[in-house]
């Protein structure tokens, strides 16, 4: 079997709206194709006996068992391979379960597809499961637990941290969207101007003086003594001396630890005589070079968390420890330890393996033990100075036990450093006193703290703790989203994006939208390019000044990694025509139908699909659809609108020369089709359209007609509103068209736009798309045939595969396959295509350039022009 691609889907897709994140590997089983796995003798067993829990995959039996059953029977090996990847996943603490396997238009070529939690981790299982399907085929041994254990490793390296994960996992229970910024634990929630970011705890809202502060522990401990809060008393070393005098003014026991330190790191507690003390010193410094020397408090180590100045959470922690039988060694314990089904590989379970290392090999020594001592019964032996959960220590929740009085400390402290949210440390025999009498005191006071010890205690009550920060970031009434409207489609996608983007704008919102041309921002083009993909909407969703955002969405990007957005409030389909078929597995226009409904299916339930009620593939994707739905006509007559009129429908209609908006039979005239400058007079009937679909978006978004109208008569189709859409030059003696359209569709647009223009002769320039099916080459040419006097080919650009000659062919037969006889000449390069036909152009010549390139068009008509305007100066 060979993998031939495997690729994420990181947002709605083709397999699944709701499911977003998926793994697509494109698999070819080879010489598998003809063994299913009930011609592959013990297979079944081997596969049970290797995963012995896929007992619970039900499959489409729908039932338990029901996915060995189907091995019985006989079922392929990409199938196999799906749920090996899913099980493999679970095994690993990762559980998912969603998974589909179909066969493409290539025998033995299947699209194996999975879900996944950590894409990382769905990429490596894709290739592990292929290797252990190989080696059960074969019978032979496969250590899959090293696989498990890698894909363990590969995840905690990309996850995000326990706390930054409650937080984004309470976000979408409230359904805030969320985008991880980068690789670390930089989160946007929220899009647009709506956005809040965090980092671990860290906030948008935090204080950067109150970090500073905390981190600063002779600082933080001098404002709390200010302001009568008990705390350790000690003092700052920066060498020997130093800690001599300290220790004389606080006497042993003490605490040594890095001024600036965190998480716990180069701390040496309980030290007791100058030989230690001396040699905590050089430990802490190698975490800073001031070290702060506390008095020792005896009692239990407790963590309180604020969250916006509110007491949340109270855990009492302990280091990791192991008790004494008599009879075990340490390490042996230590291994017994491990055991517990609530201890796991980093932060997977409620509690972390203990592992050794030279904190508990320091605190062994001082007791005069290594690991192979056997402890008395009922001894405790600590293994950490920290009771850091990530080091295997444990928590107990203490919350409903805190004394009001320390509760009212608490918030007071976070006043104090002026932290949005706080972990105070405390030191003392209970919090069910006060601390003035029992002799507690504060120790720390962090910034970021972690919340994993409230989320998942090990004792008590689990709390809630990133409730309280989506309050903070989103109280109520505070939105996170903002508008999106969404424009696929195979014609007219850009122009109707941009004509929207115009009355949005014209409406007092900043906009930002995407086209084939380039990401912008209020007009200003911020990236040049085709971004009609997931990475350039997530671009406009990032932007803090956006309010409205306006997508281009075109197949690519969906098949590729998906949409760049949870779901929008409108979405449109201008039409489904035939254009990149024969690619990615898209070979026919359902197929095609299929990746476009991605955008309708997305729509929020209370939202709107506008779809083409003149294309039949656009009509049934309507049953498909749980939002509401309008449709947009150039037929007011046609049966299918006067169906959906009569059934109260909203529908847009060019009738009577109107833009017109019928609700039933009611009707709301908008604007005369020839006082839109983007119909050219209402000559170009693909821009009415275009023009039908932004209009009815706008107003199912809430904007006035009027409004709407005035937009429309000022969105003025030009080289630099609508570059490649209809642009016109006029010469003094001829006329330039340049147009974007490169498939059948586009082409018959523009013929009979260029049937209403009266010209002595009409030139084409044209060239094929290498990627494009040949009879969609043909046939273009064949219009070009009838609508041009004369063709020019050119052909050095977008080969993709085949060379300049193959498609030159393809174009010079769909001429000759013509009734009508034009002449051509073959001019390969553009520029000079463009400029040959300027240069010999005569009175009255209309020259249509339909340019897969069309900047490099516009640059060089425009330069022209400009130096026949200097001439007339």
């Amino acid at each position: 079997m060979k993998i031939l691609k495997i690729q994420a889907l990181r947002g709605p897709n083709i397999w699944s709206v709701r499911r977003k994140k998926l793994i697509q590997m494109r698999l070819d089983l080879e010489e598998m194709e003809q063994f299913p796995t009930n011609k592959i003798e013990g297979f079944r067993e081997r596969i049970e006996a290797m995963f012995p829990t896929m007992i619970e995959h039900r499959c489409s039996e729908g039932c338990r068992g029901g996915f060995f059953s189907r091995v019985e029977r006989g079922t392929w090996m990409g199938h196999v391979i799906e749920h090996i990847a899913l099980e493999i996943q679970s095994l690993a603490g990762m559980e998912t379960g969603f998974g589909r396997t179909r066969e493409t238009k290539t025998p033995g070529v299947y699209n194996v597809v999975f879900s996944y939690t950590e894409e990382s981790v769905g990429m490596f299982a894709a290739e592990s499961a292929v290797r252990i399907a190989e080696a059960l085929i074969a019978g032979t041994d496969y250590d899959f637990e090293t696989d498990i254990q890698k894909m363990r490793e590969i995840r905690e390296r990309v996850r995000l941290g326990p706390s930054t994960g409650s937080i984004v996992e309470e976000a979408v229970a409230r359904d805030i969207p969320w985008i991880r910024l980068g690789t670390n634990s930089l989160v946007q929630l929220g899009y647009g101007i709506n956005q809040m970011r965090f980092q671990a705890t860290i906030t948008c809202k935090t204080s950067n003086i109150a970090v500073d502060i905390a981190c600063n522990k002779e600082e933080t401990k001098r404002m709390l003594e200010l302001a009568s809060i008990p705390v350790a008393s000690g003092g700052i070393c920066v060498d020997e001396e130093d800690l001599e005098e300290v220790i004389k003014k606080i006497g042993y026991p003490i605490v040594i630890k890095p001024l600036d330190g965190n998480h716990g790191k180069g701390a040496s507690i309980n030290v007791k005589k100058w030989e230690d003390a001396v040699t905590g010193l050089a430990y802490a410094k190698n975490y800073s070079r001031r070290v702060i020397v506390e008095k020792f408090i005896t009692g239990f180590d407790f963590r309180v968390l604020i969250i916006d100045h509110k007491l949340v959470a109270a855990a009492k922690r302990e280091p990791a420890h192991v008790k004494g039988d008599g009879t075990q060694t340490i390490q042996q314990l230590i291994d017994e330890t491990n055991k517990d089904p609530r201890r796991g590989y980093g932060h997977e379970n409620v509690l972390t393996q203990i592992d050794v290392d030279r904190d508990t090999t320091d605190l062994l020594e001082k007791l005069g033990y290594t690991l192979e001592t056997v402890p008395n019964r009922g001894e405790i032996v600590y293994l950490k100075s920290t009771a850091n959960l990530s080091t295997g220590g444990t928590s107990v929740d203490v919350t409903d036990m805190m004394h009001p009085e320390n509760i009212f400390l608490c918030e007071r402290i976070s006043r104090v450093i002026g932290l949005d949210v706080c972990g105070v440390d405390i030191m003392a025999e209970n919090l069910t006193q006060p601390l003035k009498e029992n002799g507690g005191c504060i120790l720390e006071v962090n910034a970021a703290p972690g919340f994993r010890m409230h989320l998942a205690p090990s004792e008590g009550l689990p709390r809630n703790v990133a409730a309280p920060v989506i309050d903070m970031l989103y109280p109520p009434g505070k939105p996170s989203r903002i508008p999106i409207i969404a424009v696929t489609g195979t014609n007219g996608k850009t122009t109707t994006t941009r004509l929207i983007a115009h009355i949005v704008k014209n409406n007092g919102y900043k906009v930002g939208f995407t086209t084939s041309d380039g990401i912008y921002i209020q007009n200003h083009m911020m990236e040049k390019g085709d971004t009609t993909g997931p990475i350039s909407a997530e671009y406009i969703l990032k932007d803090p000044t956006v309010e409205f955002a306006v997508l281009e969405t075109a197949r690519g990007g969906i098949l590729r990694s998906g949409l760049g957005f949870s779901r929008c409030d409108i979405g449109i389909i201008t039409n489904i025509q035939e254009d990149h078929l024969g690619i990615s597995d898209i070979d026919t226009l359902a197929d095609l139908a299929r990746v476009k409904a991605t955008v309708v299916q997305s729509v929020k339930k209370d939202g709107w699909a506008i779809l083409n009620a003149d294309d039949e593939y656009c009509m049934k994707l309507a049953n498909d659809l749980s939002c509401n739905i309008a449709y947009f006509s150039m037929d007011e007559d046609s049966t299918i609108v006067k169906q959906l009129s009569k059934e109260g429908k909203i529908v847009a209609v060019y009738e009577n020369g109107f833009i017109t908006i019928k609700k039933g039979e009611w009707k709301i005239r908008v604007d005369r089709a020839t006082q839109v400058p983007l119909t050219l007079g209402g000559k170009a009937k693909f821009m009415i359209a275009n023009v039908l679909a932004a209009t009815l978006a706008a107003y199912l978004q809430g904007f006035k007609i009027e409004d709407i109208s005035l937009s429309l008569q000022t969105f003025i189709p030009s080289a630099a509103q609508t570059p490649g859409r209809m642009n016109i030059f006029d010469f003094k003696k001829f006329k330039v068209l340049i147009d974007f359209a490169h498939n059948p569709s586009g082409y018959k647009g523009v013929e009979e736009y260029l049937s209403t223009v009266e010209a002595i002769k009409k030139i084409g320039i044209i060239a094929g798309v290498g990627d494009r099916r040949d009879e969609d080459i043909k046939e273009c040419a064949m219009i070009a045939a009838r609508m041009f006097d004369h063709i020019i080919i050119r052909q050095e650009k977008h080969l993709r595969g085949r060379t300049e000659q193959e498609i030159i062919d393809l174009i010079m037969e769909g001429i000759s396959a013509s009734e009508r006889t034009v002449t051509y000449e073959i001019i390969s390069k553009e520029i000079d295509a463009i400029k040959h036909a300027i240069n010999s152009a005569e009175d009255g010549t209309f020259i249509t350039a339909l340019s897969d390139v069309v900047t490099n068009a516009i640059d060089i008509v425009q330069e022209y022009l400009d130096k026949e305007n200097e001439e007339v100066i």
